[in-house]
């Protein structure tokens, strides 16, 4: 059974899918840990109403980047993670996490990498550029991570249709629907033992 470390930073509403996933047996895996660097995040009362870990870890409750990233590296080695999950998480990747979970790190983008990413790129802001863009579709990105936002080899993209008609509301309603499916669909597969490297 895959043991999964979520990083969010807000709401938690793709970590909540995954849990759910995971008690249903949907998927062969257990969210063992979360971290926020938000103390008000609502990933950390889903995870305490699940019985799960969580730790907020950040500059600010460690003293500085550098000591927030080896607190990380270090609960998520206590916890015997097999992969770390970034839903919707607004930090970028310290370098100790980097290196300790090389190829392990997954990131899922509201978007179609490599349009609409990168730095300032996130959450309704994607929807909102997607809307003003008058593109006919979007998506989701699942990635392994990289040294910079939204880098890294892209693993698994689902498309969605975007009309003429939809707000912003409308297609961040089907994005977020389809980021998790598409997660879920990713993480069957690896389980099963496909390598999401390619």
């Amino acid at each position: 059974m895959m043991r999964l470390a979520v990083l969010a930073s807000h709401e938690g509403s793709t970590l909540q899918a995954l849990i759910d996933a995971c008690a249903t047996g949907e998927l062969d895996a257990q969210v063992v840990l979360v971290i926020s660097n938000n103390s008000q995040a609502g990933a950390l009362r889903r995870a305490d109403a699940a019985g799960i870990a969580g730790h907020h870890i950040s500059g600010n409750t460690h003293g500085s980047p550098e000591v927030a990233d080896n607190a990380m590296v270090a609960v998520l080695t206590d916890a015997k993670v097999d992969w770390v999950l970034l839903l919707g998480y607004m930090k970028k990747m310290g370098d100790e996490v980097l290196n300790h979970y090389s190829g392990r790190i997954i990131n899922t983008h509201p978007a179609l990498l490599p349009a609409f990413g990168g730095q300032g790129f996130f959450g309704r802001k994607v929807h909102e550029a997607v809307h003003a863009a008058g593109v006919p579709e979007s998506g989701a990105t699942l990635h392994l991570v990289g040294s910079e936002y939204d880098t890294g080899p892209i693993i698994a993209q689902i498309t969605v249709p975007v009309s003429a008609s939809d707000d912003v509301d409308a297609i961040e309603h089907r994005v977020k629907a389809a980021e998790k499916k598409l997660l879920l669909d990713t993480l069957k597969d690896i389980g099963s033992g496909k390598d999401p490297s390619g």
